[in-house]
């Protein structure tokens, strides 16, 4: 994540912003600029002879990302790809769909950051990136992906709920970017490797990802994961079954990656390790994570400083290296 300024005092901004506090300008976020523009009284902005403004979800889910306006558009990039969400009239819920549409556009960021594709479901119905954000406050819902289509519990927006699931399941961490971005993994399985030229590395590093999956879950719900799980897996979840170490590794991929992107922006990290630079192949991969293990055992003792768990309580073995280079080489092709 880059750091932003108000174009028009300067003030140093969040992502999130829609609204400098400094000078009180409404603000929006360019997608295609990565920019933070400010608009006019009429809350639109001109960027390279396009017309942009506000999405029309700026209240519901307090979204500051703006739309272009000769598409006929009233929704963003990120808030297009919602299928289903909560009514208007249900407050708690339309609360839980806010914070939970602020993770997906940081997560959307970062995938616009990697160039990665992204095909809604209006170009593609049966297969294409969409979601369902839907509150089990009243109804039976559970978390995870099918052909594209990616399902979130509400509920996961509540820190309280959250946590206790979090010390239930003996998860170091749970978080809405860290399910958003394990959900994609899924997505970008079949789109970077799917029955093509990567499959067979692919079944090389996680197995056959077409193993019964109901069977693999109850083995891992009844027996939890193998002894030594740790040497070949990033997570016990990544235990239960191939699809699910691939979304639990390409999940790790995104933290490391936009972490470090962020870490460089605010130079506690070399700026060679940011979005933008050319970090492809083997080589590329070995200087993401020379840089990464020392920063994230930095940022784990200035956490026990404050008293509170680790930022990034993960071990990366040999083997999960391996898979994770494997994802960086289809997210970053070498090119030529």
């Amino acid at each position: 994540m880059r750091v932003f300024f108000c174009r028009k005092c300067g003030q140093q901004l969040s992502f999130e912003n829609s609204i400098c506090l400094s000078c009180d300008s409404r603000l929006g976020f360019h997608l295609p600029g990565r920019s933070i523009q400010v608009l006019g009284d009429d809350l639109t902005v001109t960027v390279d002879g396009v017309e942009w403004g506000r999405c029309a979800n700026i209240k519901r889910a307090r979204c500051n990302w703006l739309v272009d306006l000769s598409t006929g558009a009233t929704l963003c990039a990120s808030c297009a790809l919602t299928r289903t969400r909560p009514a208007d009239s249900d407050t708690d819920a339309m609360a839980e769909f806010a914070a939970a549409e602020t993770a997906k556009r940081r997560v959307i960021l970062e995938l616009d950051e990697l160039h990665l594709p992204i095909v809604g479901r209006d170009e593609n119905p049966s297969g294409g990136l969409g979601f369902d954000l839907l509150s089990s406050a009243n109804r039976h819902v559970i978390t995870g992906h099918a052909n594209g289509l990616i399902t979130l519990d509400l509920a996961e927006s509540d820190d309280a709920h959250r946590e206790q699931l979090r010390v239930s399941m003996d998860e170091p961490y749970r978080t809405l970017v860290g399910h958003f971005r394990h959900e994609i993994g899924h997505y970008y399985q079949t789109v970077l490797i799917g029955t093509g030229e990567h499959r067979a590395r692919f079944e090389e590093l996680f197995g056959n990802p077409d193993d019964d999956y109901q069977a693999a879950l109850d083995r891992h719900y009844s027996e939890g994961a193998p002894e030594g799980w740790r040497k070949n897996h990033v997570s016990s979840y990544a235990t239960m079954h191939p699809a699910e170490d691939w979304a639990e590794t390409f999940a790790h991929y995104l933290h490391i990656r936009d972490t470090l992107d962020t870490a460089a922006a605010y130079a506690f990290a070399p700026a060679g390790s940011t979005f933008e630079a050319p970090l492809a192949g083997d080589v590329g991969f070995d200087r993401i994570i020379d840089w990464w293990l020392p920063l994230t055992w930095a940022l784990n003792q200035l956490n026990r400083s404050m008293g509170h768990q680790d930022l990034y309580p993960f071990v990366l073995p040999a083997r999960v290296l391996e898979k994770m280079r494997f994802v960086h080489s289809v997210v970053v092709p070498e090119v030529g």
